[in-house]
């Protein structure tokens, strides 16, 4: 059954919904605060994540270049701060529900740059350790054969390890649980139910509508539900308003550690065209966490697709632990990350009086999750003072572009020839590498002119990866309507300040 009324209602039943519904219903007792999701949670990111807590374990060579980037970076430092504390308080609200949540918890990170990766990798670890060393971040560079659990194939032995020991990562069901366990215990109305659409008038929304029929009214919704979010904005909002938000399709096991297993959290930097590869110790259920692929679509698909998980298995065995091989699989896990078209999250109100947003987190969101909750609640309050960050990623903007357009061309021709390599291919010697970045730049460059826009290459590569014409089609359409609906965005070249220099950087 659902609630016939409630003051805010959090569509998405996620990692960044239940942490909303938990951090409002605490603040404001009073407050009748509902979550709208399915309990089984099909296809959801944060069921099936693998819940590192790392910040600077995800520094790219872009994380500094542009101030969008580095107010999303400063986010994710202030929730490396923030998650021992975090973890306590649910702890203590969830009760017999949430026992060894803290035990269950891993502690350290190590990254291992393999001799597979190409240079996109690479340039992303020189970039993990200037960041480390300009913000005085604790870290150790290791021999390899000094690390637990870390057991690659001969060819792909790690040229550099790194040693990260304020990071590490969560057991994302077991946070899963004690969030949910919290909520209830703070009287929270957890509906089993997905929502249809969301009730509109005279721009103020009014309520939710349930695929059951039911309506639930309301002031204030919060819009939580991940990739599936996007349609339900949509459908209130102009066209080109927002980005939209693409399925990034996550595909990880479950399986039983080697012996030795790994102590810490291993990963790889970020790679070409996809997250970093990563073991992530399960303690609450004895099992490893082997992760994991990034496939972005438009739309949403039924599951990852045989050559990506292929892959996956292949290179984790192959540049982490070979013994992998030999053990045995207890769950496949497979979620759908929503990865805005521009690559940055949509955080806050909209010219929608009462709606928000809080979704298009890509890779960030579980980690992140503590300090977008408590932006969300003082909004919804109306507390605290405003937080500058966020302004970059008001959902409503033109596509915010990091790089210029020719930087965007070199970086996917970088992108897509480190890919091919890391998945296997070899060249002849009788062909030369400068003629397969040829043939790669002159097709990305073609792809890029059509948009005319410097988006990242992870999702142009939505383009690449598919004959499908339907899918420029997709982009070329937003694209335009942004531009329609954004006509006067102003360069952010050398600029900090999102009120006076927006979102569209020059090209």
């Amino acid at each position: 059954m659902s609630p016939g009324s409630a003051d805010v209602v959090i569509v998405g039943n996620g990692v960044l919904g239940l942490s909303t519904a938990v951090r409002l219903a605490y603040r404001e007792p009073r407050a009748r605060v509902a979550v709208v999701g399915p309990a089984a949670r099909e296809r959801g990111a944060s069921a099936a994540a693998g819940a590192m807590l790392n910040c600077f374990g995800e520094v790219t060579a872009h994380s500094s270049g542009h101030p969008a980037a580095r107010a999303r970076f400063s986010i994710a430092r202030q929730a490396l701060e923030e998650w021992p504390d975090w973890l306590d308080f649910l702890a203590e609200l969830a009760g017999p529900e949430a026992a060894g949540l803290r035990a269950s918890c891993v502690e350290g990170t190590v990254v291992v740059l393999s001799a597979r990766l190409g240079q996109v990798a690479t340039d992303n670890f020189a970039a993990i350790g200037a960041a480390l060393a300009e913000h005085g971040e604790p870290h150790e560079a290791l021999a390899a054969e000094d690390v637990a659990g870390l057991s690659p194939e001969f060819p792909a032995r790690p040229s550099r390890v790194l040693y990260l020991p304020r990071e590490g990562g969560v057991d994302a069901r077991a946070v899963m649980a004690a969030l949910a366990a919290a909520a209830r215990r703070l009287g929270v109305d957890l509906v089993d139910a997905t929502a249809e659409r969301l009730v509109v008038d005279a721009h103020r929304v009014r309520g939710v509508r349930l695929t059951g029929g039911d309506t639930v009214d309301t002031g204030t919704v919060v819009l939580a539900a991940g990739s599936a979010g996007s349609a339900l904005a949509q459908a209130v909002l102009p066209a080109g308003a927002f980005p939209p938000v693409l399925h990034g399709t996550g595909f990880a096991l479950l399986v039983e550690p080697p012996r030795p297993g790994p102590r810490h959290v291993l990963r790889t930097p970020n790679r070409a065209g996809s997250c970093g590869l990563h073991l992530v110790p399960q303690r609450a259920s004895g099992t490893l966490y082997a992760g994991a692929t990034n496939i972005v679509t438009p739309d949403p698909t039924p599951g990852p697709d045989i050559a990506s998980s292929h892959s996956l298995m292949r290179m984790l065995c192959e540049q982490l632990d070979h013994h992998l091989a030999a053990r045995h699989v207890h769950r496949w896990l497979h979620g759908v990350r929503p990865v805005s078209v521009d690559g940055f999250p949509l955080i806050g109100g909209c010219s929608v009086e009462g709606l928000l947003f809080a979704t298009g987190t890509n890779r960030d969101g579980f980690h992140c999750s503590p300090v977008i909750a408590t932006h969300l609640t003082d909004t919804v309050l109306g507390a605290g003072a405003s937080d500058d960050r966020f302004g970059w990623f008001t959902p409503e903007r033109p596509p915010i572009e990091p790089t210029t357009l020719r930087q965007a061309i070199a970086e996917a021709t970088d992108h897509d020839t480190d890919a091919a390599h890391e998945t296997g291919l070899a060249l002849p010697y009788w062909l030369d590498e400068d003629q397969l970045r040829t043939a790669v730049h002159q097709r990305v460059r073609r792809l890029y002119d059509n948009l005319g826009t410097a988006l990242l290459p992870e999702v142009v590569r939505v383009l690449r990866a598919t004959v499908d014409p339907t899918r420029e089609t997709f982009l070329r359409d937003y694209l335009r309507a942004a531009h329609a609906h954004h006509p006067h965005p102003a360069p952010t070249t050398g600029a900090d300040n999102p009120d006076t220099a927006r979102h569209r950087g020059a090209r």
